[in-house]
């Protein structure tokens, strides 16, 4: 009987349909991994990195969704313990916006990005863009 070993993984990534379905499943994904990785449900780590993969999928899916394409959630674990969250979608040609107006609707999800992320940006692709975020995830 041969057995199998399981060698833990460093990174996930998972193209998702880009629908609020879509969303909801890449935070819930985010939680499974990150529980995975030894931080579990219910944990400020987790709660931070679903709170963020939320943010960055919601974005995606309201103004980085073209029809018929998907958006794509990238985990990484980078060296000194930290968390990489890229959220990729086919809109290039939209700017990221933050809120302008108090009353205004939108670009209030990237404020928050930038109070829980360590640090985050966008990254030009060929097709797209993506938006990522870094998070420590203690000693």
């Amino acid at each position: 009987m041969n057995a199998e070993i399981s060698t833990p993984t460093d990174e996930l990534t998972q193209r998702l349909s880009a629908t609020p379905r879509g969303a909801r499943l890449a935070r819930r994904l985010t939680a499974t991994q990150l529980t995975q990785w030894g931080h579990p449900h219910g944990t400020e780590v987790n709660d931070t990195a679903q709170h963020l993969v939320a943010e960055l999928a919601a974005n995606a899916v309201t103004h980085g969704r073209v029809p018929g394409r998907d958006f794509e959630l990238r985990l990484r674990l980078l060296p000194g313990n930290t968390l990489r969250i890229e959220v990729s979608d086919p809109r290039g040609d939209r700017r990221l916006r933050f809120v302008r107006a108090a009353d205004g609707e939108h670009g209030r999800g990237l404020i928050l990005v930038t109070l829980l992320a360590d640090t985050w940006g966008v990254s030009e692709r060929d097709v797209g863009k993506t938006v990522w975020a870094e998070l420590g995830l203690g000693g």
